[in-house]
């Protein structure tokens, strides 16, 4: 069993003797969601970490939606459960990456790329994305590709 999928039950176990209802009902959901993962397609095959980074990521991502959605639709309680099932889900997920290291991964990325404009944005991006790899939302990375690019 992959060491993350492992700790994940770990730690569901110990939530769940904790009394600690955010916590377990979380990680029941991430791990649901993994299996999930794994029984999809042809054949049920198990997860590598990376796999189930990229798995909790995706949930994590749900959750700040989500979040948003309720947030505009004047529902903070519910607002507030996501954001905090996306806190729980973070402890598992690489730290994100701050603006000055993006933009300076992007900065290598054009460079190495030799863009010069914006039409030359997929070069950039197919460089910047296994760098940046779930240390960074897409949507911020090509943003800060298209303004550099722009700049540029």
């Amino acid at each position: 069993m992959p060491e993350l999928k492992a700790t994940l039950r770990a730690d569901m176990n110990t939530a769940l003797k904790a009394h600690d209802e955010l916590t377990t009902a979380t990680l029941r959901m991430a791990l649901a969601a993994v299996t999930t993962e794994e029984v999809s397609g042809s054949t049920a095959r198990e997860l590598t970490d990376d796999e189930v980074q990229r798995v909790l990521a995706k949930e994590a991502k749900k959750r700040r939606e989500a979040a948003e959605a309720f947030t505009g639709a004047g529902r903070s309680e519910l607002a507030d459960r996501e954001l905090a099932e996306g806190e729980v889900l973070a402890r598992y997920l690489p730290s994100q990456l701050d603006d000055d290291e993006l933009a300076e991964l992007v900065r290598a990325a054009v460079a190495e790329s030799g863009a010069s404009e914006p039409r030359q944005m997929g070069a950039v991006m197919k460089l910047v994305q296994p760098r940046v790899a779930g240390r960074a939302d897409g949507k911020r990375v090509s943003t800060e590709v298209r303004r550099q690019l722009g700049a540029g």
